[in-house]
């Protein structure tokens, strides 16, 4: 059972007592005639070949109080496509496959390029959750909107019941919910959170003070977590990042978007499980990638508020970054130590090595081009330049899944 502690300028929401989750979806199915709830899944083709994904069919097959679910699908031919609809079809949901790599959609792709929109032709699940969101934007009676990964091992509904029900119940007034769990298993997981992203929201704290933006993003537990779910009025107007700091940016976003009292950060289940990234090299791909482009998101940020990062508060930053990381190195080998878990203290020391290049290779890139890749723009600005283009995106998947 997870604590009650409050700890940040953000409501946090932990699983507590013994509430079903048919409880809970009951009543999720009442507040559905009201305020209708939509899934949205990133996905790769070969996520439907692994038992993680069949695994999450069968429990969305289980799910009643859904309005619709919209797949993105990315890196599959037409034969893929097929399967996968017809996988999908097993749901009692109605389900929308957007078929990314499908002539329909790649000529829309290019006629958003052709307009000025910045950003389309980088691939990855930024770019699947934007177009995504531009399709069930279109749809008025959509209420609220709920993402979640589709790697994940041990799924199962009660994680898009935990983010969508504080935001749609009438009785709360949350706008953004975040998902956060523990990732354990006969080891502590989340390298790139507990030894990259923690300590360096610590170490910019200590170089540049405190802030109300450091405050905020060091509320969330899990701030890389792939689950959140927001309302469609928010969503609107969230641009979105089309690399590895997708989460930060998203985070970043919804700050400037809304109030912090219409935040909140729920438990959607007490241990989660996917595939693990290799750590890698910077240049590689991995982990090292990922925390490179998160770095240079949270200094791109940081900096149109006005923070100045110089050569001589890099090199105080870099130093103290890693002074944190071996703090919290022997804070996390005691946790592993008590409740007799698997700990390699020199794999994590290999990995604040690598993340440390990753910190000076963000620095470099970030220094060298501070605007960095542009996000994807707010579906309220494409459809102010392309008043048409919601009518043929609907047609194209209309199409596509006839």
């Amino acid at each position: 059972m997870s604590d009650f502690f409050q700890n940040g300028v953000i409501t946090t929401i932990p699983k507590l007592g013994n509430r079903s989750v048919e409880e809970m979806e009951a009543e999720l199915v009442k507040l559905s005639k009201r305020r209708n709830m939509v899934l949205i899944l990133p996905a790769l083709y070969s996520e439907f070949e692994t038992d993680a994904m069949r695994r999450i069919i069968e429990e969305l097959k289980r799910v009643t109080y859904l309005y619709r679910i919209v797949l993105g699908l990315d890196r599959a031919n037409e034969t893929e496509f097929e399967k996968v609809k017809k996988m999908m079809s097993e749901i009692p949901t109605p389900v929308d496959v957007i078929w990314n790599d499908g002539p329909r959609i790649k000529a829309l792709k290019e006629e958003l390029d052709a307009a000025g929109f910045q950003s389309i032709g980088i691939r990855g699940k930024g770019l699947n959750v934007w177009m995504m969101l531009g399709y069930i934007l279109s749809d008025q009676d959509a209420y609220a909107i709920a993402v979640h990964d589709c790697d994940i091992v041990n799924y199962t509904r009660e994680i898009p019941a935990r983010l969508l029900y504080p935001i749609v119940h009438p009785g709360f007034d949350f706008e953004f919910n975040k998902g956060y769990y523990a990732r354990v298993t006969d080891r502590v997981h989340g390298r790139a959170t507990r030894l990259f992203y923690t300590p360096l929201l610590k170490s910019l704290e200590r170089i540049f003070g405190k802030n109300r933006y450091l405050d905020y993003m060091g509320s969330f537990r899990y701030a890389l977590s792939g689950e959140f779910a927001f309302i469609r009025s928010l969503a609107r107007g969230i641009r979105i990042s089309p690399t590895w700091g997708l989460e930060v940016s998203t985070l970043s976003e919804v700050y400037r978007n809304t109030s912090k009292k219409r935040i909140c950060q729920s438990e959607i289940m007490e241990s989660y499980e996917h595939k693990h990234q290799d750590l890698g090299a910077e240049a590689a791909g991995g982990v090292a990638k990922m925390t490179k482009e998160i770095a240079e998101t949270v200094f791109r940020i940081m900096s149109q508020s006005g923070t100045t990062f110089s050569s001589a508060s890099f090199n105080a930053l870099l130093a103290t970054y890693f002074e944190e990381a071996q703090r919290a190195i022997a804070q996390y080998s005691v946790i592993s130590e008590v409740n007799g878990l698997v700990y390699d203290r020199q794999k994590e020391l290999q990995a604040i090595k690598e993340f440390t290049n990753s910190l000076r290779a963000a620095n470099e890139d970030f220094h060298r081009d501070p605007m960095g890749v542009p996000s994807l723009s707010a579906w309220t600005a494409v459809r102010s330049v392309l008043p048409n283009f919601t009518y043929k995106f609907n047609e194209a998947v209309r199409l596509d899944n006839a």
